[in-house]
């Protein structure tokens, strides 16, 4: 299937689903794949975990919005990081490439998804609980989405469906 977008930027809650989808979707539409949390890794040559005990949460929010706004990239799926959408230049940036799909994800889903919350290598602040970073963040994913796809009740090839009828719309 060839869609008309550039790139198909996928964005939300760590446990929504961005990394497993985007693998499938871009092998649905013959499209590349990129893992931005894997691009800052690669590029700092440790973990994001590691960058945020070093260095601090911050710290890897200003790395990931330089990767992002350096990300120059056509017909990929790109699956970004969890704390992307505080950057408003790499947003706009993404956004300028592609269509911004927000995987949404309920708590109660999330807490089933995500086991390894405090190891997990995510920009929070310390003592910041899933919850709390949920409520901060749901706005931001909403501003910023050009269609929300719920991913809670759907398989990962569902999503996918999902979003090409979207797209293709």
């Amino acid at each position: 299937m060839k869609l008309s977008v550039p790139n198909i930027i996928l964005i939300g809650m760590p446990g929504s689903g961005k990394s497993t989808v985007g693998v499938i979707l871009a092998k649905r539409l013959s499209r590349g794949f990129v893992d931005t949390d894997l691009l800052i890794q690669t590029a700092q040559q440790r973990s994001l975990q590691n960058i945020i005990d070093t260095d601090g949460y911050l710290a890897l929010r200003d790395i990931e919005e330089r990767m992002l706004v350096n990300l120059h990239c056509s017909n990929q799926v790109i699956a970004t990081g969890g704390s992307a959408a505080y950057s408003n230049p790499a947003m706009t940036h993404l956004k300028r490439g592609g269509v911004v799909v927000f995987l949404h994800a309920d708590l109660e889903t999330l807490h089933k998804r995500v086991r390894d919350f405090s190891d997990r290598g995510l920009a929070k602040c310390p003592g910041q609980t899933l919850d709390d970073l949920f409520m901060e963040r749901f706005s931001l994913y909403s501003s910023y989405a050009d269609i929300t796809i719920d991913s809670c009740r759907l398989t990962h090839e569902e999503v996918c469906a999902r979003i090409i009828e979207q797209i293709a719309e």
